[in-house]
């Protein structure tokens, strides 16, 4: 333990938010140079404005700042080559905060050594997006069942036509893939909506509003009886595909799905057929296994489709919420606890 942690600020962070960090941790000195770091374009946007670029003397000061710092807030630049070079510039470093509540992707992409790894924690910004994330998969489940799609195109050819049975989202079971704080953000809305829930974990830990938990192995014996699929897992390698096509084939017709964690859970090409069968009867898709989505994907133009571009956990408060995780986790760590959203890295997430 340390008495005071010395902290580099390495992603766009506006001036009251460094305030309310230290107020937060009085124990932390916060090193920032706005002019560094490159103007945001909204919030949350770690990445800042494409045109911004540092002067060679800008971005000798810049790595100045990150190689004389305990603790990164930030991924520099958000580019995994960038946090090779910190972590291999400074010996003294032993933290780095990711933005992003899948931060462990970019970590893995950093390609560390295993001593490198395990010198420096790595925390992730996971529960902060989880209300933002589980509305979105509600309003999925919603317009899946109320046949969203339908109504719009009736409404865009202005054809009324005879009435036809809607579901209701309160006589529905749902599967939540995924206990984290996602996945029991969405548990818990379903649940208030008189959905039952059904959820995989690993552990087998519950979480309010579920009414049965699988490990996830055993997944397949519960998809007959779902009427909705959320997906909130992370990037892994064992969760690469997991929703494809035996998961699919084994859904009953008309099945919803909604995917809020990673892109490649979910098997686009197993998709589509089975969107074409009717198994699938309405996806409403915020990631994607490559992002941007590409403009010749077969995705965009679907009729049962609702493509989102990775913006569901978008919130005016997500910046805060951020720094206020990170005053937290710097609490923990000058008090010898562990930090919350540790990266696992050997699954990367």
């Amino acid at each position: 333990m340390t008495s005071r942690l010395r902290v580099a600020v390495a992603a766009p962070l506006e001036p009251a938010l460094c305030d309310l960090i230290v107020e937060l941790e009085p124990r932390i000195d916060l090193f920032v140079d706005q002019a560094l770091l490159p103007p945001m374009r909204h919030p949350a946007d770690f990445s800042g404005d494409p045109s911004f670029r540092r002067t060679p003397s800008q971005q000798r000061a810049y790595e100045y700042l990150l190689d004389r710092a305990d603790a990164l807030y930030g991924i520099p630049d958000v580019d995994p080559a960038a946090l090779a070079r910190a972590v291999r510039s400074n010996p003294s470093l032993r933290w780095v905060h990711t933005m992003a509540a899948g931060g462990g992707g970019q970590v893995r992409a950093a390609e560390l050594t295993g001593a490198e790894l395990e010198r420096v924690v790595f925390t992730t910004s996971a529960g902060v997006h989880g209300d933002s994330l589980a509305e979105f998969a509600v309003f999925g489940v919603f317009a899946g069942a109320k046949h969203l799609p339908r109504l719009l195109r009736q409404q865009r050819e202005r054809e009324w036509s005879g009435r036809w049975l809607m579901s209701q989202v309160s006589d529905q079971t749902a599967l939540v893939l995924g206990l984290g704080g996602i996945g029991s953000a969405v548990a818990a809305k379903l649940s208030a909506l008189g959905a039952t829930v059904i959820a995989t974990s690993r552990s087998g830990a519950s979480a309010p509003g579920v009414s049965r938990t699988v490990h996830p192995d055993d997944v397949r014996s519960v998809l007959p009886e779902v009427s909705a699929v959320v997906s909130t897992l992370p990037g892994t390698d064992a969760t690469h595909h997991l929703v494809g096509s035996e998961f699919l084939a084994a859904l009953a017709p008309g099945t919803t799905v909604v995917n809020v964690g990673r892109g490649t859970v979910i098997d686009e090409a197993a998709l589509l057929r089975e969107l074409e069968t009717g198994r699938v009867g309405f996806a409403a898709l915020d990631v994607f296994e490559v992002e941007p989505l590409p403009s010749d994907s077969p995705l965009w133009s679907h009729p049962r489709v609702l493509v989102s571009p990775h913006t569901a956990a978008l919130d005016a408060r997500e910046d805060r919420r951020i720094a206020e995780l990170f005053a937290e986790n710097a609490r923990r760590l000058l008090d010898g606890e562990t930090p919350r959203n540790v990266v696992d890295t050997v699954e990367f997430y």
